[in-house]
């Protein structure tokens, strides 16, 4: 029988109040992931580091690389030599701001720094800010973090030893909100004022990588502008796009690439159980939901909507759209009548729990006998991106959703690639609606786990520009739910 609890909208507040009191009774398998994870820290000060995988999901089938982890215990000497407070970040920041026409002749020290500014959504943020840590992985850079938003009450530092957030004193702080492409700085107008070159090196660059990006700010994805980037010391960063998949196609990079993911798909998934560990205020909220309501099942679906119309019909057909595609995959079963429930209601009491993201709730029974409980944690109805307890509902719920056996997600969500990439799950993708028909089919099952690159650059450099990126790299190709708009990693060729 399907069972939809009355909506809780008080339930959140009360799980805000975790106690570390109440600690984990397991003791986890491997809590350090393979060694993805370093045992420098003090547990009980974050919580969710060493038993947010081993505790609530099934080992990942997906295993860290031993050149990974030396990458990581490399970059995180670094960043405790380079990162705020020491002598390298004073003299890196000395004189920051000041106008220079010739910087790179003068000494800047051994550092240099990319800084990530939050824009857009939490689930772009969180794409973006691996994103970002990547690139500095690749190019030996120190990230750091812009704290203007709610990141110190979202995560713990990852970093053992000392902080990946970016001095509220930084030189260029005030200047964040006024990066956009007219501005001097941009790496994009910088090219077309040929105000950049091997011999002329600015201070600092600010580089545009949003869905809208101009063709010269793409550049920054070129073997020959990273080398003029790779001198300039400071990197401020916009970007509200997974640009990954898009570090593949440089001919500098992929090398190294390929050694730190052999599973070209786990790049993320990877990424993500390093960085991003939530605060025990959040993981009070995932633990606590996770055993009142997720424990007993048998079976957890995961169903994320993202609803991109709020016309009545069209909410409708998403409505539609999902019980095809949950019941055609067999995620759910049909839906019967009161008397036929009744016949089958003692042959299969398998309990399955689904947590949906939405609002969308509806009362039937099933036709296998299985009880089928539906919880949705916030029942918030618009996004309200900022606020830092809908930013922590929010996180949590994409937690949940990750810890669930089988995920379906709304076509281009970013709430829904964080969710199943850090699950380590290959989600079914539900097309999204067009002139108010629900899709047939109504969804796909990913072949990969890696999130999609959203309207990325066309491809190629220079006279390949605009080569199709399954003939530059055979494992980089369109994703499911956005044809011709969005690329991704795949293992499967």
């Amino acid at each position: 029988m399907l069972l939809f609890p009355e909506m809780f909208s008080g339930l959140w507040s009360s799980l805000v109040a975790y106690s570390l009191g109440s600690s984990e009774s397991k003791t986890p398998h491997d809590k350090l992931i393979g060694g993805l994870l370093t045992a420098d820290f003090d547990e009980p000060s974050c919580v969710s580091r060493y038993y947010q995988s081993s505790l609530y999901r099934k080992p990942s089938p997906y295993k860290p690389s031993e050149y990974l982890v030396s990458k990581l215990r490399s970059y995180e000497k670094l960043h405790k030599r380079c990162g705020p407070g020491t002598e390298a970040y004073k003299e890196a920041t000395k004189n920051l701001g000041h106008d220079d026409d010739n910087y790179a002749n003068k000494s800047v020290g051994e550092c240099k720094y990319a800084v990530w500014v939050a824009v857009y959504g939490l689930g772009n943020r969180i794409l973006t800010l691996a994103s970002v840590f990547l690139y500095a992985l690749l190019t030996e850079r120190v990230v750091l973090v812009d704290q203007s938003k709610d990141i110190s009450d979202l995560f713990c530092e990852p970093f053992p030893g000392t902080s990946w957030l970016l001095p509220n004193d930084f030189p260029l702080v005030k200047q964040f909100d006024g990066y956009g492409r007219g501005d001097s700085h941009c790496y994009g107008t910088m090219l077309n004022n040929h105000a950049i070159s091997a011999n002329s090196t600015p201070r600092h660059i600010y580089l545009d990588i949003l869905h809208d990006s101009r063709d010269e700010d793409k550049m920054f994805f070129c073997p020959k502008d990273q080398t003029m980037i790779d001198k300039v010391p400071w990197l401020v960063i916009k970007t509200n796009v997974y640009f990954v998949p898009s570090l593949w196609f440089s001919p500098t990079f992929r090398p190294e690439l390929m050694k730190l993911f052999p599973q070209k798909e786990a790049v993320f998934h990877h990424l993500a159980r390093y960085l991003f560990h939530p605060t025990n205020q959040v993981w009070g909220m995932v633990t606590r939901y996770y055993k009142a309501h997720l424990t007993r099942a048998d079976e957890r679906l995961g169903i994320q909507i993202r609803v991109f119309d709020d016309n009545a019909g069209y909410f409708q057909h998403v409505m539609d759209q999902i019980l095809s595609c949950t019941q055609r995959e067999k995620l759910l079963p049909q839906v019967v009548t009161q008397e036929e429930s009744k016949v089958n209601a003692s042959t299969n009491q398998k309990l399955k729990a689904v947590l949906v993201t939405s609002l969308m709730f509806w009362e039937r029974p099933s036709s296998t006998g299985e009880i089928i409980e539906v919880y949705q944690p916030s029942g918030e109805r618009v996004q309200q991106t900022d606020t830092k307890i809908h930013d922590q509902k929010a996180l949590a719920e994409m937690y949940l959703l990750s810890l669930t056996d089988n995920i379906v997600t709304s076509a281009r969500s970013t709430f829904g690639y964080v969710a199943h990439s850090l699950g380590g799950l290959k989600p079914w993708l539900l097309y999204q609606p067009k002139d108010f028909k629900a899709p047939d089919p109504p969804c796909i099952r990913s072949t990969s786990i890696d999130p999609c690159h959203l309207t990325p650059p066309s491809h190629g450099c220079d006279a390949d520009w605009g080569t199709y990126s399954g003939k530059v790299v055979p494992f980089v190709r369109e994703c499911e739910d956005r044809e011709h708009d969005g690329i991704k990693l795949f293992d499967e060729l």
